[in-house]
């Protein structure tokens, strides 16, 4: 399951925000540092317009989206890998989740304290991310200390210390690991570090409900960082999403629209993060229930049928295929089979997004 951490400082609105987007999730949103000391996780459906399309098409007695969890990470304050506000703590929460969701405050609110005294969106970033880059310093110093001592001497296991060489020069000059150009296999040798600035990052610009719609010129210095960084921005209101959560599902586009945008923040950021991490959706449907599956673009048939069981990859023999817009034309898959739409595919085919699937494979 996909999984984002959502991090930031104190008081800018991630509890809410955690809160609204998983609406029966408990944690706190008091307005004051560090009341949430534990992560707390929420599992929320990925909405997709097309498996209830499928659904009716196929008589399918239960619907299966594909799910993302959102981990809800304590405010992080200047000092954090030095372990100040916990941050040890919070900063290894940090390094499980797939990508980072960066709340930044975006808006002015007498009533809620800033843990710096002002709204600055670009200096609250320097502050995160100063901290995340220091934390993999010294993580990456460390490792690189210990591989030198264990193949001192030795020809073999020298590979991870020209990537981890590279990573150091790059943290050291400012720049985050995500910057850093490895090979595949240097990549694989310093998967277990979980360094936090090589992990794709989403600003979410928490803005007023006023901003919504056309953001302001804190998000404008958001967007300018999210450039140089290789990262993507998303417009959210903690305020608004709290307010989805009353409002009947019916009733809901309506007061989107009224807004002047077409979705919340949730399918917002869901969206940008399937995108930043260059994630796929194939859909399968029959009469027992239509479902999503996750993966990654690029992924072959076999490796794709895989993730619905290992069986499937290992047995392999050939994937029909159509996509979801020729079968809904067509409403039965019988139809698009004598249209010549329905292909058969080998274990060469690069599943495509929208693709609908049924694999055949040996036992």
């Amino acid at each position: 399951m996909l999984k984002a951490g959502i991090v930031g400082l104190p008081n800018v609105g991630k509890s809410t925000l955690f809160n609204a987007l998983v609406a029966n999730a408990k944690a706190d949103a008091a307005n004051f540092p560090f009341c949430t000391i534990e992560p707390n996780v929420g599992v929320v459906s990925v909405p997709d317009e097309r498996l209830a399309v499928l659904a009716e098409l196929s008589q399918s007695q239960k619907i299966v989206p594909t799910r993302m969890e959102f981990v809800d990470i304590a405010g992080l304050v200047q000092g954090a890998s030095k372990g100040e506000g916990l941050g040890n703590q919070f900063l290894a929460n940090i390094r499980e989740v797939d990508a980072i969701v960066h709340v930044v405050r975006c808006f002015d609110d007498d009533d809620i304290i800033h843990v710096s005294g002002s709204v600055d969106p670009a200096r609250d970033i320097e502050v995160i991310n100063l901290e995340l880059a220091l934390a993999d310093l010294t993580q990456t110093e460390k490792r690189l200390e210990r591989v030198r001592k264990q193949v001192k001497g030795k020809k073999e296991g020298q590979e991870e210390i020209p990537a981890l060489e590279k990573i150091l020069a790059a943290l050291n000059e400012g720049m985050g690991a995500r910057h850093v150009e490895l090979t595949e296999e240097e990549e694989d040798l310093i998967k277990s570090l979980g360094l936090l600035t090589r992990k794709p990052i989403i600003y979410a610009a928490n803005v007023s409900e006023d901003d919504l719609a056309t953001g302001n010129e804190w998000v404008e210095a958001v967007r300018k960082i999210a450039t140089a960084d290789k990262a993507k921005v998303v417009i959210v209101s903690a305020q608004v999403e709290s307010e989805l959560v009353e409002i009947p599902e019916e009733e809901k586009a309506d007061y989107l629209e009224a807004l002047g945008v077409k979705e919340g923040g949730l399918q917002s950021l869901i969206q940008a993060t399937y995108e930043l991490l260059g994630l796929r959706t194939y859909l399968t449907t029959g009469p027992q229930e239509t479902r999503a599956w996750t993966i990654l673009a690029g992924m072959k048939a076999p490796q794709a049928a895989g993730v619905i069981h290992t069986d499937f990859e290992k047995g392999f023999i050939r994937a029909e295929t159509v996509s979801y817009e020729d079968l809904v034309a067509c409403k039965t898959m019988t139809v698009a089979k004598e249209k010549g739409l329905v292909r058969s595919e080998g274990k060469e085919y690069v599943v495509q997004e929208g693709d609908v699937v049924l694999f055949r494979f040996n036992v």
